[in-house]
């Protein structure tokens, strides 16, 4: 059986700037690690916030000239933990730019990256209109990675709210969702707290979403509460609105548990 291990989530107000949101960034995830953390999570978008799209084109490179991912290595290599960048806005193949996800081991080499597959394309009322897929690449692949202490799903903000993804990363043998997320207010005041626990539910799996807060340079107000929800749906840890960064003792052996009170992962059936 996998040994317990502590994770961190770190929540933050990133801004227009690259250079001082990953300076920020990478204040909280020193201090994470300072404070026992094995495995660091940050936010969505965590190298920048911008909806100015031109703007947003000039800023961002591909992978690997891209200095959020350069950052982000070696934080790993610095604090020696496994660190997961929740997400970087990187320069896509075709143009577009990418919201992706990339999993690094204490060594800073990346063992894994997932790009967002559900774009968030809403109109909220009161003027707040959202179009991800004019801006970004969509993914197409689901993702799972290896962790010490067991195997990570990878997903992103939007995500949460297709739960399909999240039994296909269970099937695949998940014991951890991670689900990086820049919430808005009123989506996150009316469904954040119910749908994270509902995947960590449905699931029996850890959920660890580090979540971006407070208001932004571009205007942008976001949720915060990062959660740390066990696979039972117990709230472990919770962010609040303010920047800083949650921790919580993280028992491996809570999932098979959980699957053998509730097994409904081996119940699923085709129907029509």
């Amino acid at each position: 059986m996998a040994k317990k291990f502590t994770v961190a989530c770190v929540q933050t107000t990133t801004g227009r700037d690259i250079g001082s949101s990953l300076e920020a960034a990478g204040a909280l995830v020193r201090a994470a690690a300072l404070a026992g953390a094995d495995f660091i999570l940050t936010p969505e978008t965590v190298n920048l916030m911008e909806l100015d799209g031109h703007a947003r084109a000039e800023k961002i490179a591909a992978d690997d000239g891209d200095a959020g991912l350069s950052v982000f290595k070696d934080l790993a290599k610095e604090t020696g933990v496994w660190l997961l960048a929740g997400s970087l806005v990187t320069l896509a193949e075709h143009g577009k730019a990418a919201n992706r996800s990339f999993l690094i081991d204490p060594k800073g080499a990346v063992k894994a990256h997932y790009d967002k597959i559900h774009m968030f394309d809403v109109d909220l009322g009161d003027g707040e209109v959202y179009r991800e897929s004019k801006a970004y690449e969509a993914g197409s692949k689901a993702v799972t990675a290896e962790l010490p202490w067991g195997t990570l799903g990878m997903s992103i903000c939007y995500d949460l709210r297709f739960p399909h993804l999240y039994r296909e990363l269970a099937n695949r043998g998940a014991d951890f969702i991670s689900i990086p997320a820049a919430f808005t207010r009123p989506t996150g005041e009316a469904h954040w707290h119910v749908l994270q626990r509902a995947r960590a539910i449905e699931n029996g799996c850890f959920v660890f979403a580090s979540a971006q807060c407070g208001k932004h340079e571009n205007g942008r107000k976001t949720f915060g509460h990062s959660l740390i929800i066990n696979p039972w749906g117990e709230v472990l840890a919770d962010g609040g609105d303010d920047v800083g960064f949650i921790t919580a003792s993280i028992d491996p052996g809570e999932v098979a548990a959980a699957r053998a009170k509730v097994p409904s992962l081996t119940h699923d059936r085709d129907f029509k």
